[in-house]
């Protein structure tokens, strides 16, 4: 589902705004820190209960205030409110359709959304944290069941890291459930990686002219099974007080030539590769879910030039979704002429 509206409270530079968007292309504009990203971030908050730059929650909350609060309506039938609170000292907690929910997760269920902001190419350059995250985002949405398989896992490990650090005789006890839960995580992970290659294949020719290849590597040597990697890892894992093999371990390994993309393609080239990678999950959530995401594009234009911009532009409009885009000018006319248009100046937004 699309967004209606947003409503944003103590959200950095934000101390109240009230954006009526439109199911097609949104318009943010305004000079450098009037806080059109921060906006940005207050919508990603309903979907995914935390913001796109930061893991710490706390840090978005206005200075000298408690607690943000970030609220939403869906587009169209059935309508559905979103609501997420974040408190200094205390967890973030969210509600959909005004009910408690057990996990932040489930606000994706409701409104899925995706961001490209400039720190994009970091999702091939830096470490498989961010891979993970992001191929988990499109397993939520295609595999029944993942969240509970996930949510266990990560319990698992959890209890044997500490059993580890305390008492490792425990830890025994923790294995057979983390083998269970391990290897049908990586299962479900390799599932949507299959599936969505055929999209991926032609979205990054599409975008980037180059065959990259996108791998899954489980986070355990392939011949053998977790359970038996947990017992062979046994006298490192006590010796350090962690647990090296599982799905935690996991990776999307982008290639070109059977090399690692990140050591031989630009920073351009990877942003367009970590691009292809988003708009590849969109189209088949799109084309398999029939599920009509949010994109989300902070200064989309950056460090493309005219050819990759175009091409970039030609495959964002084939998703037929909700665009909200921001841009230091009110006549950014890249995806043609905005539904809606705000402007926004120091910490201040008006419809224009």
């Amino acid at each position: 589902m699309s967004l209606a509206f947003v409503s944003a409270e103590n959200v950095r530079c934000i101390e109240k705004a009230e954006l009526e968007l439109h199911g097609a292309l949104n318009l943010i504009w305004g000079a450098n820190g009037s806080g059109k990203t921060s906006l940005l971030e207050a919508i990603f908050m309903l979907g995914r209960g935390r913001s796109f730059r930061t893991r710490n929650t706390e840090r978005l909350i206005r200075h000298g205030c408690s607690e943000l609060i970030v609220f939403g309506r869906t587009l169209g039938e059935p309508e559905r409110t979103l609501g997420v609170r974040a408190a200094l000292g205390t967890k973030t907690v969210a509600k959909v359709g005004g009910v408690f929910v057990a996990s932040l997760a489930e606000l994706s269920g409701v409104f899925p959304v995706q961001v490209l902001d400039p720190g994009i190419h970091k999702l091939v350059e830096e470490s498989g944290l961010a891979r993970r995250r992001w191929l988990d985002w499109a397993t939520f949405h295609v595999e029944h069941g993942f969240v509970e398989t996930w949510t266990r896992y990560r319990r698992a490990l959890q209890q044997r890291n500490a059993a580890l650090r305390k008492d490792p005789v425990q830890a025994l006890a923790w294995e057979p459930e983390l083998s269970e839960r391990g290897e049908a995580l990586s299962q479900v992970r390799r599932r949507t990686l299959e599936r969505l290659q055929p999209y991926w294949s032609d979205m990054v020719v599409a975008l980037t002219e180059v065959p990259v290849e996108l791998r899954y590597a489980q986070g355990w040597p392939r011949e053998t099974t977790l359970e038996d990697a947990l017992r062979a890892s046994r006298a490192r894992d006590q010796s350090r007080g962690v647990t090296h093999y599982g799905p935690h371990r996991d990776d999307v390994q982008v290639r070109i030539d059977g090399r690692p993309a990140r050591q031989i393609a630009s920073r351009g080239q990877q942003k367009l590769m970590a691009a292809a990678m988003v708009l590849a999950q969109l189209q088949m959530l799109r084309g398999d879910l029939s599920a009509i995401p949010t994109l989300l594009l902070d200064d989309p234009a950056a460090e493309l030039d005219a050819g990759h911009l175009e091409a970039f532009i030609g495959q964002v409009k084939r998703l037929q979704c909700q665009l909200v885009m921001t841009s230091l000018r009110a006549d950014a006319g890249i995806f043609g002429a905005p539904e809606r248009m705000f402007h926004v100046e120091h910490g201040r937004v008006r419809p224009v």
